[in-house]
């Protein structure tokens, strides 16, 4: 019974694309796809003022306090393309999102796709995704509206297809995305990718915030077939997934995220485990990580909350704080995921701690662990990786 409960509620709360989309389906003939050709039904495309183009000035806080100023440049010559999924973000009040792009679906994109514009080209859809609304209303166990998985995926799936029949032209790609956006682009990969030809111009796969299962000693046989986990800087073709919690606070024992399920066949896999690949040190072990936050946290900044106690003004929209944060993947046998030290010494005048938590109407779900950071926490080695693969995908493909 317990393991019935825990599936149900890994496909619920992810509201997953997959699960049952093939039943839903059946029942209801699926909406119309949005017509991609459109530039309003994108949320950033290369060369043009949008999500993806905006200021990504840095402060960087030394643990002194000391404040140095970080500026962004775009590579205009970038030789591959990243195309990115969101999470959970739509305010909209019904079960699954309309097609307008609200400040939430900029902030996000903003957030977790516009530094990758370092390494590559930017493509991210707007899709119906299941809202905050349903998801919410799913976590607190009340009545709520309902989204319409398939819908989700399908949109996505329309998206992928205009972009290699119009956009791509035979260039390497790297998939980005974030909780929803990652069960939504599982089913992808499985379906269009996954031991077909176009996998040969997948650069990396960068799955985050949900699980990808891999079987114990192998890299590939759970989730994808083919597929592996990323294990070196110069491997291609590979997924770097994982989930966050902070190292004082392991996933509980019937926590959702870090184990052997995943949302496109919700049962726990024998002799397997949640893929952890840490982009700061694909290898493994504790390792400094590149951080960027929003230096206005909206909603999620706790009172009296501060990034340094001697702050001044920081008029960048993002903060840096080197040496602060590392991570390493670790395993409790059940769980695998990326446990997330904070190194705030006795002299360092900046924040003891981060924010992250997810908090739903006061309660505190320690199951998701930093899940509303899980890209914040590590996109500087992201960008940074996704640069070393392209380098070497270049090379294999000269």
């Amino acid at each position: 019974m317990k393991a019935i409960l825990i599936r149900a509620a890994f496909t619920l709360v992810l509201c997953a694309g997959a699960a049952n989309a093939q039943t839903e389906t059946a029942r209801e003939p699926a909406a119309a796809p949005p017509d991609y050709r459109l530039d309003a039904n994108w949320l950033c495309r290369p060369d043009r003022e949008d999500a993806c183009a905006q200021d990504l000035t840095t402060t960087v806080i030394a643990a002194d306090g000391a404040m140095t100023r970080e500026t962004f440049t775009p590579n205009p010559n970038s030789a591959i393309d990243c195309f990115y999924v969101y999470p959970t973000v739509s305010l909209d009040q019904t079960g699954n999102s309309d097609l307008n792009p609200g400040p939430e679906e900029r902030l996000v994109a903003l957030v977790q796709l516009a530094r990758f514009r370092a390494e590559c080209r930017t493509f991210a859809p707007m899709y119906r995704q299941g809202t905050l609304a349903s998801l919410r209303a799913r976590m607190n166990g009340v009545d709520g509206p309902s989204g319409d998985r398939a819908l989700a995926y399908s949109d996505v799936l329309a998206a992928w297809r205009h972009y290699l029949a119009h956009d791509n032209q035979g260039r390497g790609v790297v998939l980005i995305s974030h909780s929803q956006g990652t069960v939504v682009l599982d089913q992808l990969i499985k379906e269009e990718i996954d031991g077909k030809p176009i996998q040969a111009q997948l650069v990396s796969a960068i799955l985050l915030g949900a699980n990808v299962v891999v079987p114990n000693g192998a890299d590939t046989g759970g989730t994808f077939q083919s597929v592996p986990g990323c294990r070196s800087d110069n491997q291609t073709g590979c997924v770097i997934s994982f989930v966050t919690f902070r190292a004082d606070a392991p996933p509980p024992a019937d926590g959702i995220f870090g184990i052997a399920m995943d949302p496109l066949s919700p049962r726990i896999y024998p002799d397997s485990h949640a893929l952890c690949t840490n982009p700061a040190n694909l290898e493994g072990g504790l390792t400094p990580l590149r951080s960027y936050f929003q230096t206005d946290l909206g909603p999620w900044t706790p009172p009296g909350f501060a990034w340094a106690a001697n702050q001044q003004e920081i008029d960048t929209p993002f903060v840096s704080l080197p040496g602060l944060l590392s991570g390493e993947c670790v395993s409790t046998g059940r769980h695998t995921y990326l446990a997330i030290h904070i190194h705030a010494g006795e002299n360092d005048v900046r924040t003891h701690d981060i924010p992250g938590d997810v908090i739903v109407q006061g309660r505190l779900f320690p199951d998701w662990g930093l899940h509303r950071v899980d890209v914040h926490l590590a996109i500087g080695d992201l960008v940074e990786l996704v640069g070393r693969q392209s380098a070497a995908y270049a090379a294999r493909h000269q």
